[in-house]
């Protein structure tokens, strides 16, 4: 692995994941660091293979000065943990289908994003249609994760 490597990863890959996926990246590239860590997003499940980031979440980005137009949504693979130093869930059922399918210890970090602040799951904006808290949450969640990266890894 070159560099840090940080695997978002929530049920679809169109709402939540996508959203922790570009403002992490945004974050990274505001604290000069993309260079060291890189960061992509995916899903738990098939249904949206190939789709783009939910319209909802690429608005609540863009009022945010951040674009997702190039987002295609893909499915976690067995080979993501060897390539990823973390691999984020957005809530628990996201955490237990990551933990199933990782080949064991001695591979990625797995956690759940809300680890990183306090605990708890990133609401999934699908259903309770509310993408600006889910933003809020992400937002805490991925500086929480940063802070913590740059602590581990000596940034």
């Amino acid at each position: 692995m070159s560099g840090i490597k940080v695997l978002f990863v929530c049920y679809g890959n169109i709402c939540r994941s996508p959203m922790a996926e570009y403002v992490f990246r945004d974050m990274v590239e505001r604290e000069g660091l993309s260079n060291r860590i890189t960061c992509a997003s995916c899903a738990t499940s098939a249904e949206h293979i190939g789709d783009p980031a939910d319209p909802r979440t690429a608005e609540v980005l863009e009022r945010h000065g951040i674009s997702c137009k190039d987002k295609r949504a893909r499915r976690l693979t067995r080979s993501d943990f060897s390539e990823y130093n973390y691999i984020i869930g957005m809530d628990r059922h996201n955490l237990e289908y990551i933990r199933t399918l990782s080949p064991g210890d001695g591979f990625s970090e797995t956690a759940l994003l809300m680890s990183y602040a306090g605990g708890g799951d990133v609401a999934d904006p699908w259903y309770s249609g509310d993408f600006d808290c889910t933003y809020r949450d992400v937002c805490r969640g991925c500086g929480a994760l940063l802070e913590r990266i740059k602590e581990k890894e000596g940034l």
